[in-house]
């Protein structure tokens, strides 16, 4: 309880924790857009802090890592577990994969992401676009004059202006 009121005070503001359940929570190390940032969740068991915590990285978040460097990352804060066993660890996990994270992700390609949205863009023309945009329609003085009589101050046709006379 005490752990779960200190996770909570420390981290509340803090954009990258999620608190999923009492029990169970999740970290984002890095920025949303950075292509070496994960997400760690840390669930605790019954015998907490006992035994050590159980520590995930099948989030959707951590798709584009290879799972060698999961498993890396994951022997990495096991031994900091095994280090802090009996106390309360989860902050302490949380900030070592902070601290750690170039290392922890230094055979991460970068590309990985890029390369994604780079076929995106090949795909979209770009030129037509632009041609579209350029290309206006040209109204000579007479009918610019024509156009302003018929529209109101804002540029707008009147109410009505299509109507058809039934009577006539």
């Amino acid at each position: 309880q005490m752990e779960l009121e200190a996770l909570r005070s420390i981290y509340e503001g803090d954009g990258c924790f999620r608190e999923l359940s009492p029990v169970s929570f999740q970290y984002r190390i890095g920025e949303n857009g950075d292509p070496k940032a994960f997400l760690i969740e840390v669930s605790w068991p019954e015998t907490y802090p006992q035994t050590a915590p159980v520590i995930s990285m099948d989030a959707f978040f951590n798709n584009t890592i290879p799972s060698a460097i999961k498993r890396n990352i994951l022997d990495k804060l096991m031994v900091e577990v095994e280090a802090n066993l009996g106390t309360a660890m989860t902050y302490t996990l949380f900030e070592y994969a902070k601290d750690n994270k170039e290392l922890f992700m230094e055979n991460q390609p970068v590309n990985t992401v890029t390369s994604v949205s780079n076929s995106i863009a090949i795909g979209t023309p770009d030129v037509p676009a632009s041609k579209k945009k350029d290309k206006k329609e040209q109204l000579s003085k007479t009918q610019k004059r024509k156009l302003a009589d018929k529209t109101d101050h804002k540029g707008e046709l009147p109410r009505g202006w299509n109507w058809v006379d039934v009577i006539k």
